[in-house]
């Protein structure tokens, strides 16, 4: 099971259950260790699930992530900023994802909650000396961005909006 599968499986018995579920029965359920357990829950807490840690497991208080995607156009030196854009206004940066006129939709999920989160992705980007998704359709390119709640979203939206880096039905 792939570590994106189990979040999303966390997630759902956390919802589920009536009472704390113990890091523990957790890893015996997903057959995983505690540590990978703790590091899901770590992440999952990034990407805005209320998880509260008690004595005797973990809870889930709040309803699921609002998900809206995004249709977003820039230059490669803009990276860094259209993604800071979308973190600093609360959003989750779920993935990248491009339409290919060949080869159908192309996704990578990125998981980018900080400011951190994308510095590293940038990094990598320059370290691999790696090509963005968004070279391969002119730079036009879609994120899945996750938020708490609508209120978020608009706020993501506005931001892109004001830097001219979202791209409505009327731009194209």
């Amino acid at each position: 099971m792939k570590k994106q599968q189990r979040q999303e499986d966390i997630i759902k018995t956390l919802r589920s259950s009536r009472e704390p579920v113990s890091g523990t029965a957790l890893s015996e359920i997903y057959r995983v260790s505690r540590q990978s357990i703790v590091q899901d829950i770590a992440l999952l807490k990034a990407a805005h699930y209320n998880i509260i840690s008690t004595n005797k497991g973990y809870i889930l208080i709040d309803p699921p992530p609002k998900e809206q995607v995004f249709k977003v156009y820039h230059t490669h030196e803009e990276i860094a900023d259209e993604l800071y854009t979308i973190v600093d206004a609360g959003g989750f940066v779920k993935d990248v994802f491009i339409i290919h006129d060949l080869y159908g939709k192309i996704q990578v999920d990125l998981f980018l909650a900080t400011r951190a989160d994308v510095d590293a992705f940038v990094a990598g980007l320059d370290e691999k000396q790696t090509s963005p998704l968004m070279k391969l359709t002119d730079k036009y390119h879609y994120h899945t961005v996750e938020a708490v709640s609508d209120i978020i979203l608009q706020a993501v939206e506005k931001s892109l909006k004001e830097k001219g880096y979202l791209i409505t039905p009327g731009d194209f």
